[in-house]
């Protein structure tokens, strides 16, 4: 990446204020870009793709006015910018070049956070120290002004300080206020300002271990506890159809919310990639979200919360054009350019969305409109610059979905992990088979059938299947097989099995050791090649010796802190009888897990509880039959061995604790011994 030094970037701006300009052009080209532009994919791993957004030019004054500590500002439909510059207590308008139009609200303005411009003109000041919101005409003259709400709803203790305002179309105004922890105050022009309630407040969540914690502290010790409150809002922003958006802190993957009249999230699932510490959002011109961190980062994101680019960052104090150092206010103009406040460097940069971009924000609005048909053509010129784009490759798949081109389209789905997509065109195909195919898979089925009842005929009256039996017989008659045979018969009857374990050697370590290969096998095979719907790891990526020896040391450190507690307990258990119950307590993985990988195949995502009630049947019969084979092959009363498990739980977590220990001290050991080993060569060498 080229890097512009700070001292250049400064004589730079230099000559060209000097010359009366107040716009500083940035970079023209990808290769320019100080940053990188990453995407998520469908697995959730953040891939680089192609530049997003260039910097195209940087605001660092207003004509000859210079800008104290800006906190806000907005872009309106006749070319203006209205910009909040808080450190002077006014607001400054100019037009997109820069250049100065008028200033207002000296002397009125106190400590003001927060504006909005409406349509006709009417600029709306949120001013926290003089908790009022100001009203100021096209003019810059004040219309009027609004302060704390007089209605017991809003809270007599509750003060009023506003930090960020919308407006809608009816004039209600939505506040975020400092420190109320109530929601947005909603506020009605009519009867000089009508408190109408709070909205969209943001839910709490506490974590098990609170509400375990809040419900044994006494009343004394929960009043001096941190309450669990919910956040207040950072900064939102309004749609044209009256939706909010507004960005927290603090709420983990759901920091960013679409909220209705109704106050709900419209937001169907978290975004793949929320950022921590949001401080503004906009909307954009296709039906796309925008969010700015404080730290200089600019996510792009569908309405739904799918990101689409993340860029930016941080500057590292040589001032480059592109980077920021506190980010406070977000827009977007009608060509797509987008506009970011730094506060710290109180200057507006400015960023124009490159070729690629422009073909994605076309798609995006065609398709979020409906219109499937008209959005493969850019969707295909998208593809031809990146194959892999996650977000086009989905909405390909689904045009061609309304296409009724399912096989296609499943192409596409499986290339963007768009499990939806691919499970309506799985459907689609699937359904069309059983058309085609439903008559003759019943003939063969009752053919199948009729042949079934002649051969057993024919076997009962001539014997004709008596080889194949001797053949079964021999081969069902090896110590082997017939010991790997023994865990049908283990899973049906688990007492009597367990006594043939521990009593009549009816299976050895050998044969254990082939089932736990059976397992490992069967493990494999369902990672990597299960269906599409239920794939939880990335095509094409293997790690079979994770695999492999994630089955070994789980058998073995169960096996060996079982035995350890066992034996510690009078349990009659030999070492050789715990491993074997335990590895044939998991028979039924083995006869189950083939039946979830063909049901896996076959199944769309309303048919999914198929398998994962499979998976639930199978881990609750596992569990049954390994308390039972500690009971018996222990000799132990249900009491004790509830107590053996919980213990054997115990000792392998001291056992985990004490490997990572091990491993932390032998890897500072080892790089002890090798930076010696590196300052011994360095001092031979010279």
């Amino acid at each position: 990446m080229k890097r512009v030094s700070k001292k250049l970037l400064l004589s730079l701006a230099a000559v060209l204020l000097a010359a009366g300009m107040a716009v500083i052009p940035a970079y023209d080209t990808a290769a320019d870009s100080p940053y990188r532009t990453y995407t998520v994919d469908g697995y959730g791993y953040v891939t680089e793709t192609q530049t997003a957004y260039l910097p195209y030019a940087i605001i660092t004054k207003v004509g000859e006015e210079a800008l104290s500590g800006p906190t806000d500002f907005m872009l309106t439909d006749d070319g203006l910018i209205y910009i909040l510059d808080s450190g002077n207590a006014r607001v400054v308008v100019s037009d997109r070049g820069g250049n100065l139009v008028r200033t207002f609200g000296e002397g009125t303005l106190v400590s003001p956070r927060g504006l909005y411009v409406t349509e006709d003109g009417t600029c709306y000041v949120a001013d926290r120290d003089a908790r009022s919101i100001f009203l100021f005409d096209q003019e810059g003259e004040l219309i009027r002004s609004y302060g704390k709400p007089d209605h017991p709803l809003y809270g007599s203790t509750q003060d009023f300080l506003p930090l960020k305002i919308v407006v809608n179309e009816a004039g209600t105004m939505y506040i975020i206020c400092e420190s109320n922890t109530n929601g947005i105050v909603q506020i009605s022009p009519v009867e000089n300002g009508t408190f109408l309630g709070y909205f969209g407040t943001n839910a709490t969540n506490p974590s098990l271990w609170n509400i375990v914690w809040r419900a044994i502290q006494t009343d004394a010790q929960r009043a001096k506890s941190q309450a669990n409150i919910p956040a207040t809002p950072d900064n939102m922003a309004i749609d044209e159809k009256g939706l909010i958006y507004t960005v927290t802190r603090g709420e983990e993957e759901r920091t960013l919310k679409r909220l209705n009249i109704a106050g709900t999230d419209m937001i169907a699932g978290a975004a793949d990639a929320y950022e921590d510490t949001p401080a503004a959002v906009a909307v954009g011109n296709h039906d796309n979200v925008f969010v700015a961190s404080s730290q200089g980062y600019i996510y792009e994101y569908t309405n739904e919360g799918e990101l689409l680019f993340v860029f930016g960052g941080s500057d590292d104090g040589q001032q480059r054009i592109g980077l920021s150092t506190k980010l406070e206010a977000i827009q977007v103009d009608e060509e797509d350019r987008i506009y970011v406040l730094d506060s710290d460097n109180a200057w507006i940069q400015i960023y124009e969305p490159t070729e690629f971009t422009g073909l994605l924000h076309q798609a995006l609005y065609l398709f979020s409109k409906g219109r499937y048909t008209e959005s493969k053509e850019p969707l295909t010129e998208v593809l031809k610059m990146n194959n892999l784009f996650d977000y086009a490759n989905m909405a390909m798949g689904r045009a061609l979905i309304q296409e009724e081109d399912y096989e296609n389209a499943i192409v596409y789905a499986k290339l963007a992990k768009d499990y939806e997509g691919y499970s309506d065109a799985f459907w689609e195909i699937r359904n069309n088979w059983l058309k085609r195919n439903l008559v003759t898979v019943i003939l063969i089925l009752l053919g199948a059938f009729l042949l079934y009842k002649v051969i057993k005929l024919l076997d009962k009256k001539k014997g004709i299947l008596k080889p194949v039996r001797a053949v079964l017989s021999r081969i069902g008659n090896v110590r082997l097989i017939r010991q790997l045979r023994y865990m049908f018969y283990f899973m049906r009857h688990p007492l009597d099995g367990c006594y043939g374990i521990k009593r009549q050697e009816r299976v050895s370590v050998a044969s254990a050791n082939l089932m736990v290969a059976i397992i490992i096998l069967f493990t494999i095979i369902n990672k990597y090649f299960c269906g599409f719907l239920l794939k939880t790891v990335r095509e094409g990526v293997y790690d079979l010796v994770s695999d492999i020896g994630l089955v070994v040391i789980a058998l073995l450190l169960v096996t060996g802190c079982n035995y350890l507690i066992c034996t510690i307990n009078d349990g009659e258990g030999k070492l050789k009888h715990i491993y074997c119950s335990f590895v044939y307590s998991l028979s039924p993985y083995i006869v189950i897990t083939p039946v979830i990988f063909v049901l896996s195949h076959v199944v769309t995502n309303n048919e999914v509880f198929f398998v994962e009630f499979a998976r639930l049947f199978m881990v609750v019969w596992i569990a049954v039959l390994v308390f039972i084979s500690i009971r018996e092959i222990n000799n132990y009363t249900i009491k004790e061995t509830v107590k053996i498990i919980c213990l054997t739980a115990f000792t392998i977590l001291i056992a985990l604790l004490l490997a990572f220990i091990i491993y932390v001290l032998w890897s500072q050991v080892f790089d002890f011994i090798r930076s010696i080993f590196g300052e011994v060569v360095y001092k031979l060498g010279n």
